[in-house]
């Protein structure tokens, strides 16, 4: 099920009478990131009826007989072991420290032994590799973090793999996507317990969005999965992003790599964890995204260069894709790229006699010129308000004694809306997308 549904699938089993709801417990290995780890800690952990969220006993247990060391060379101290796990209505595996190592046997029996007895496990990012190993994703729908998917699909091909969605509810097992998603998943475990105004109480305590919506296709890159170079298709696949501007179909793909249509389907998912008409859709919208941020090349010659057939096919995948047309995401690229000073950044491909001078002025390089107001401006402070911004630009003209108009002075947030809302990249239409 993803994330999007709102009914429950029938797979839950009957609680065990020696565990509880209530109970969460989170099972940390060595070398694990420490942002996943702190995620179920501090939404399970944390005390916060006074908000309205009912309150969950958090159970922190060792999944290994070793120094649980995470990012920075942090050494935790876990209170509980894996014998902990037996009182848990709930186990949380928020992340494992490789998707090609094997986890230890021993907390893979007591996942096992948790779900048996009715616990709901969750697997948050690289979480989902354990819970595959313990054969608790078989024949079931997961996700996990999009670069790791296509890895997750090949190592374990009974799993199907969801590169697409922020997490994946299945019952009685679920799974996220990288990072921020396990917020997403965690908070969706409170809505499913408590409702939605305890999810609400919680997410704006931890301010986050409630509820997101959309996936990972507007993050998929077009990275290779790290374990391709083995793989009889790695040539395949590798000429394939080499040639995007060339227009090609699945069963050209298909006879490179000598496979009829069908085999081919088949032995490209496994590999990639996608189909190969969508993988290869994905490639090009990918590309033509690029193109878009760094070229003036137009619509209809993006299309072009990334195989697309017309520019109507264009418009409608990456509409269907990232919630925007090619049109509207350059100009809110353009227009909330990140700005040095108070001049805005033009491209140099619409203003060519543009001087060298100006150029440095352009990038907010000004120390050839100290008498600018702008620069004076600046100086006085970031924190003034619009209209004292614009009373000490007029009076610096004064002082000077120049007769030119003051350059205009980009808009201020209104009071109280954060001022780095301004370069945040918000596309017009566009549905909203998880950040990490």
């Amino acid at each position: 099920m993803s994330q999007d549904s709102t009914t429950v699938p029938e797979t839950t089993r009957k609680l065990s009478g020696r565990r509880r709801r209530e109970i969460v417990a989170v099972l940390l290995f060595s070398g694990g990131p420490i942002f996943e780890s702190s995620i179920p800690l501090s939404v399970f952990g944390i005390d916060r009826q006074d908000a309205g969220v009912p309150r969950y006993r958090l159970l922190v247990c060792a999944g290994e007989d070793v120094p649980l060391r995470t990012t920075g060379g942090l050494e935790l101290t876990a209170p509980y072991g894996l014998e902990a796990l037996s009182r848990a209505g709930t186990v949380v595996v928020p992340a494992w420290r490789s998707i090609t190592g094997p986890p230890p046997t021993a907390a893979l029996d007591a996942l096992r032994r948790a779900h048996e007895e009715g616990a709901r496990i969750v697997g948050l990012c690289t979480g989902a590799f354990v819970l595959a190993a313990a054969g608790l994703l078989d024949g079931r729908p997961a996700t996990t973090h999009w670069m790791y998917a296509p890895t997750l699909a090949k190592r374990y091909p009974s799993v199907h793999v969801d590169p697409r969605e922020l997490f994946v509810d299945d019952g009685d097992v679920l799974t996220s996507a990288g990072t921020a998603a396990g917020i997403d998943l965690c908070l969706h475990i409170v809505r499913n317990d408590h409702g939605a105004d305890a999810a609400g109480a919680l997410a704006r305590r931890l301010v986050v969005p409630p509820r997101r919506t959309g996936g990972q296709e507007r993050y998929l890159d077009r990275s290779l999965p790290e374990e391709i170079g083995a793989d009889p298709l790695a040539e395949v696949v590798a000429w394939a992003l080499e040639h995007l501007h060339e227009q090609f179909d699945v069963e050209t793909l298909a006879a490179r790599a000598y496979m009829s249509r069908r085999t081919f389907d088949r032995r490209f998912r496994s590999l990639t964890g996608s189909a190969p008409l969508q993988w290869l859709i994905t490639q090009r919208v990918l590309q033509a995204q690029r193109l878009l941020e760094t070229s003036d090349y137009s619509v209809d010659e993006v299309a072009g260069r990334c195989g697309f057939r017309s520019p109507v096919a264009l418009r409608g995948h990456f509409r269907r894709q990232l919630g925007s047309s090619p049109a509207a995401y350059r100009a809110a690229y353009r227009a909330r790229r990140p700005q040095s000073g108070l001049v805005d950044r033009v491209d140099r491909a619409d203003r060519p006699d543009r001087t060298e001078r100006a150029d440095r002025a352009d990038r907010g390089d000004r120390s050839d010129r100290p008498d600018r107001p702008e620069l004076v401006e600046q100086r006085a402070g970031e924190s003034a308000s619009l209209p004292m911004r614009r009373s000490a630009v007029a009076t610096a003209h004064a002082v000077s004694g120049t007769a030119t108009a003051a350059p205009p002075v980009p808009d201020r947030p209104e009071p109280g809306k954060p001022e780095s809302d301004l370069y945040t990249p918000r596309l017009p239409g566009q549905r909203e997308r998880p950040v990490g």
